[in-house]
């Protein structure tokens, strides 16, 4: 009984102990919550100044290469086909040899054109004998005048008759020699189209095609530019071209590596599809070009104009603008509306809105807001790998 008072005894007091110390534990968080929170750190960013460059304009067109030559060859003479004379796919030169045709038909109307010149000769000099002898008689009155001008007649005929052997005779002699079909041009020859044995038929309505034959060095490449780029161009490139550089680029290609000079402006613009055809011509010693390939054509004018540039991950969007954040002597960023134009060498052209040498936030664009005071690192602006691979594709 005696524990039993003594523990009712002491009870109020803890019960009052325990209320004292939940009162300081909630002053203490009181204080706590009422001190003003710490401000957060300033933000860092990378700047690098607006590159200046004096760049020239140029555009970009697909194309399609063609040889400068394209020839059919198609033989002159009829006949059967002997011999086929060339590697299909090979270089020839001009006048090799490709197809032999059975030259013995016209080896023969060679002879038979020789002697009939022979005859024509042969009766050419009986006439002018007889022509010789009928102008002295005709002196003495030995024979009438109008059988001098009888021989005079047959002198004349004979000299037309030996005049038509002679070309009969050239022309037997030129079927001959075009049993041979030579090459016309230098170029790579292609696939054989008649084999021996086979018949070829010259003359119309339609010669035997034999092979063709592409000229390969110089080469064509034609495109066409819109109406747009064509003015903005026109007084560099000039009615007849100006020989205007070019550069061109394969397919598989990342750059522009090859060039050229535009030789050729078409006359007029075509206005269903409001393009005009330009031409340029490339050298293709080392044979990489052939016709028909897929080009990519870089056209440039001749002026250059001061440009500013900058990395396209400097750039934002704002709806529908483009901005960038510009570093302020007092270490904020200022808001800058810009117009932007193409790439060059990886960085962007920007046209308005901003000045060479001005320091572009260039990273952590997305931790500041304009007005924002930064701590700011500097580097050079340069492009980087990611927009040189976007730009190579």
């Amino acid at each position: 009984m005696p524990n039993i008072a003594s523990q009712l005894h002491r009870s109020p007091r803890t019960a009052t102990t325990r209320t004292v110390l939940g009162a300081v534990v909630v002053a203490f968080i009181v204080a706590a919550c009422s001190k003003p929170a710490p401000p957060p750190p300033t933000p860092q960013v990378t700047v690098a100044p607006a590159a200046g460059r004096n760049i020239a304009d140029w555009d970009e067109f697909t194309g399609h290469f063609e040889s400068v030559d394209a020839v059919e060859a198609r033989p002159r003479v009829s006949g059967f086909v002997q011999r086929v004379t060339f590697t299909e796919g090979s270089t020839v030169r001009r006048g090799d040899p490709l197809f032999i045709i059975d030259p013995r038909p016209y080896q023969a109307e060679v002879a038979r054109a020789e002697a009939q010149l022979a005859q024509a000769r042969t009766r050419a000099e009986l006439a002018n004998a007889e022509y010789e002898r009928a102008k002295r008689l005709v002196a003495t009155q030995a024979i009438s005048r109008e059988e001098l001008e009888a021989r005079t007649s047959g002198r004349a005929d004979g000299d037309a008759a030996v005049r038509a052997a002679e070309a009969a005779l050239a022309t037997a002699r030129l079927n001959l020699e075009w049993t041979t079909v030579r090459a016309p041009i230098a170029g790579r020859v292609g696939r054989a189209e008649v084999t021996p044995g086979n018949l070829v038929q010259a003359g119309p309505p339609s010669a035997t095609l034999l092979t063709t034959i592409v000229s390969l060095d110089p080469i064509y490449v034609y495109f066409d530019t819109d109406e747009q780029a064509y003015l903005k161009y026109v007084r560099a490139i000039g009615g007849r071209g100006g020989q205007q550089p070019v550069r061109i680029g394969l397919a598989n290609e990342t750059d522009f590596p090859h060039e050229g000079t535009l030789d050729f402006v078409d006359n007029r613009l075509d206005a269903s599809a409001g393009t005009i055809r330009l031409r340029a011509v490339v050298p293709n010693g080392d044979r990489l070009f052939a016709p028909g390939l897929f080009a990519r054509v870089r056209l440039g004018g001749r002026a250059t104009y001061p440009a500013t540039l900058v990395q396209d991950h400097a750039i934002g969007t704002d709806q529908d603008r483009k901005f960038v954040l510009v570093l302020k002597p007092d270490s904020s960023v200022e808001y800058r509306p810009v117009t932007l134009g193409r790439l060059v060498d990886g960085l962007r052209v920007v046209t308005s809105g901003l000045e060479p040498g001005e320091n572009v936030v260039v990273n952590g664009l997305m931790r500041v807001r304009p007005g924002m005071k930064v701590l700011a690192t500097r580097t050079t602006m340069s492009p980087d790998s990611a927009t040189l691979a976007s730009a190579a594709r």
